[in-house]
């Protein structure tokens, strides 16, 4: 089951306040998906810059309340992997990459290929670096048209993300996309090839845990998957979990 560890509902004039709750995430499909013509690669860079400035700015209010409000060890459900609260001094926002999903009705019918139907959420997602190392995420989105950071956590989604990434990433990482499919219970990173065009999957622990594919060590790269081999266990997943619903 993919899990957070802490999530927001705050304007930024509470957000101090609003940072020290914490609650799980659920697994429920954002709210909207925006649009395909919203993904264009110049509303994405755009995105991306508004985003990842919310990011930093709200990663800065959070280091600042949880130094002020609390001092030595890790507290009990800190969203984040450090063992001394002090260390997030040294924490920055590292890159961010937006998430993407597939509709469960496209799965099920299977219209197209996995890249084909998968769709922007208009969610984008930040790893936190200590020291190079990746110790959680910080998830932004627009709330009533301004780019929040609504949760922090997935330290260990973190760092399957970015070994993956390091291991089939371009040097700007714009050959690879983070697929989330909700009513699956599955994440997964896209990887495109630019010798034949030709575009793979790897699936992630998430994935790999609910589609009972082959295990791995959540912490490193997954192996390269071809879609058509990922859609039957994806439909038998959405199937399964949509008919638990009803």
């Amino acid at each position: 089951m993919i899990q957070e560890n802490i999530r927001i509902k705050a304007s930024r004039h509470s957000l101090a306040s609003a940072l020290a709750l914490g609650i799980t995430l659920s697994l429920a499909a954002p709210y909207s998906i925006a649009q395909s013509g919203a993904s264009s690669a110049a509303n994405n860079k755009e995105q991306l810059q508004l985003a990842s400035a919310a990011a930093t700015h709200d990663f800065k209010a959070f280091v600042e309340h949880h130094l002020q409000s609390k001092s030595g060890t890790q507290p009990t459900g800190f969203p984040l992997d450090v063992s001394d609260i002090q260390n997030l001094k040294n924490a920055k926002i590292s890159y961010g990459f937006q998430v993407y999903t597939i509709d469960p009705k496209d799965i099920l019918s299977a219209r197209s290929d996995m890249r084909s139907m998968a769709k922007a959420t208009g969610i984008w997602r930040f790893v936190i670096n200590l020291e190079d190392k990746p110790i959680g995420l910080a998830t932004v989105e627009q709330v009533n048209g301004k780019w929040e950071t609504v949760a922090y956590g997935g330290a260990v989604l973190a760092q399957e993300v970015d070994a993956s990434i390091h291991a089939y990433g371009n040097a700007d990482r714009s050959n690879v996309r983070f697929i989330r499919i909700y009513q699956a219970q599955s994440d997964f990173l896209e990887v495109s090839s630019a010798r034949d065009a030709k575009t793979m999957f790897a699936p992630l622990q998430s994935a790999r845990q609910s589609l009972l594919l082959r295990q791995g060590d959540a912490k490193s790269e997954s192996t390269l998957v071809d879609g058509s081999e990922l859609l039957g266990p994806l439909q038998a997943a959405v199937k399964k979990n949509m008919d638990a619903n009803n």
